[in-house]
This record gives C-alpha cells, structure tokens and sequence, in this order.
C-alpha cells in the first residue's frame, strides 16, 4: 500500500531518513518541474529551480504544518524559488544595462521555451502579465482550486479570479479562439 503524503513528511522530519524524502520527490517532480518551466520558459533553468526547490524543501521540512497538504507547500516553495530567481535576473540586467555591457544584459534574459510538446502553448503563455501565467497554469494545468491558488501565491480571492479571468480573455483575443477556450 502506498504510503500517503503525511505520512512520509512525519516520518522523513522524526527520522531525518532522506529516504522518506525521496520517495515525495518521486510524486511531485514532475508536477514541479513542469510548472516552473512554464513560469521560465526555460527547461535548464526550471530543472535548476526545481533541484534548488527540493534542497529547500528538506531544509525546511520540519516548518511544515500539514503534511497532507504537501503539494501544495512545494509547489509554493518552487514559486518562490522562481520569484527569487526572477528578481535575481532583473537586478543583473539592470546592473548590466548601466554598464553598458549589451552581451550581459541579453544573455541575463529568458530565453524562450525549446519544448515543442505544446508549440503553442509557450505563446500563448508569454501573451499574459506574470501574475496571470501563474494562476492561469497553476488553474488549467495543475487543476488547483482559486483558493489553493490564493494560499500558494499570496495573492487575495478576487485577484487571482480576475487573473485567470483576464488572461483566458486575453488568449482568446490575441489568437483568436472565440468563446470556445476554457475560462
């Protein structure tokens, strides 16, 4: 019988057995890494993020509260991997822009996805202002509720609804997919 979520993480923090650990990573790697490639656009720098985020997480194991919600305490470790990072990069950027070193500042940038699974997908998701990728992949891909969405991100129930709301509008105007897209 497969052990369930809590009982991993309170076994995993009493023991400090990485092997406990591990078998969570299994679960949720993809999850994870997935969703941070959606949010970079990058698959090196998301499996960077994603291997940073499970580092972090076992750091942190034991400031869980709930180890049923698991999922969704990693998945908002991942963000707040990728915010950092984000950060991280903008600061190069603007530090390299004042020095006038033009190969820095673009080699600072996002570099655009190279996973053709979705072709589309990719555009469709740099269309959108961060905020909304984020709850529109959390929402559509992840199937997570507003309010989870709210408890991972931080952001207040009526934003991450207008979000999700005004990015779907803003996919089917820009690549013209009428009524039909889900939103």
């Amino acid at each position: 019988m497969e052990n369930r979520d809590e009982e991993l993480v309170a076994r995993a923090i009493a023991t400090g057995n990485p092997a406990d650990y591990d078998e969570l990573i299994r679960r949720y790697q993809s999850d994870v890494r997935n969703w941070l490639r959606h949010l970079t656009g990058d698959p090196s720098r998301a499996d960077e993020l994603a291997q940073e985020t499970f580092i972090r997480a076992w750091e942190r194991l034991h400031t869980i509260s709930d180890g049923k919600k698991f999922k969704a305490w990693i998945m908002k470790i991942a963000y707040n991997m990728f915010l950092q990072s984000s950060r991280r990069q903008g600061r190069e950027s603007r530090l390299a822009d004042a020095l006038g070193q033009e190969q820095l500042a673009t080699d600072s940038h996002v570099t655009p996805s190279r996973d053709a699974e979705v072709a589309d997908l990719p555009r469709m998701l740099a269309v959108l202002s961060e905020d909304e990728r984020v709850t529109m992949v959390l929402c559509y891909a992840y199937g997570m509720s507003h309010r989870e969405i709210t408890e991972l991100t931080d952001m207040p129930l009526g934003t991450v609804k207008s979000h999700i709301r005004r990015g779907a509008a803003r996919i089917r105007e820009r690549f013209d997919l009428g009524s039909g897209a889900r939103g």
